[in-house]
């Protein structure tokens, strides 16, 4: 089986970055499974900060048009799943309408698993801009009354890099936002926000904070992705094709659209 792994930042801009997702990835993708890293495109963002974009809607919903592409390249890759590894995953509704591999999403999966091993979970976040987005994407889950909240962890994505040479005083950071999100909001389990911070708490193996789960949203994401591959492989179970939000144009019309809008240098292109 292959997976194609998307990451919301240019991945050669971030080497010791990179390098954890790479040995996670070995650690969590099962024998036979082969998990290909990707990011956005070099030059997409003004540093290597991706928040300095992604908080504006607009502009975000702009570079959200490389994750299409991407699908589309993954599936005409041969890849049997296509990996959206960041919470907000971008336009995944609109994009499961292009290819019929599974696609799954980090926010998406990792709500629904917190639903399965706790009453309500919270949401912490290094981006402050964001939970307000991160509530209405799990609305639109269905999962509004089993979200407790989203938070602001108090630190930033600068410290959660520094934090891959020094993890101490930021997973200190880290546990006090945790105890501070389940005083005030009541929460049981905690979605340990963006892939940085995720990928930084698992590496250091922490799984609980006081009893509290912290779920790993790489590792969910990799195997959500493993089993709905197999799922299509043993029972045919594929998106839904019926009904206005799950209707999948024409490959033709579709390179066409993308051509007009000047989007089809992302096709057929891997990075």
């Amino acid at each position: 089986m292959r997976i194609w792994h998307q990451s919301m930042t240019v991945l050669d801009d971030l080497p010791d970055y990179r390098d954890a997702l790479m040995a996670h990835m070995r650690k969590i993708a099962r024998p036979g499974t082969k998990v290909v890293l990707h990011g956005v495109h070099a030059g997409t963002f003004p540093a290597d900060y991706p928040v300095d974009d992604n908080a504006y809607p607009y502009i975000s919903s702009l570079h959200s048009h490389q994750w299409a592409a991407a699908a589309i390249n993954a599936q005409q890759q041969g890849f049997d799943a296509y990996a959206m590894c960041t919470l907000p995953a971008p336009m995944i509704r609109e994009i499961r309408t292009l290819v019929d591999i599974p696609v799954t999403g980090y926010g998406e999966a990792a709500a629904h698993v917190a639903s399965m091993v706790g009453k309500r979970f919270g949401i912490l976040t290094f981006v402050q801009q964001f939970p307000a987005m991160y509530l209405e994407l799990n609305e639109s889950y269905g999962l509004k009354d089993r979200c407790g909240g989203a938070a602001w962890t108090g630190f930033s994505f600068r410290d959660v890099l520094a934090g891959y040479a020094e993890p101490g005083p930021l997973l200190e950071r880290f546990t006090g936002a945790v105890r501070k999100m389940v005083s005030e909001r009541d929460v049981d389990v905690i979605i340990a926000g963006s892939v940085p911070l995720t990928l930084l708490v698992a590496m250091h193996g922490v799984s609980r904070i006081d009893g509290i789960p912290i779920i790993d949203g790489l590792a969910v994401t990799i195997k959500m992705a493993e089993m709905m591959a197999d799922l299509r492989s043993l029972t045919g179970l594929s998106a839904s094709r019926h009904g206005y939000f799950n209707a999948a144009p024409s490959t033709e019309r579709l390179r066409q659209v993308m051509q007009f809008y000047g989007m089809s240098k992302f096709l057929d292109a891997d990075r």
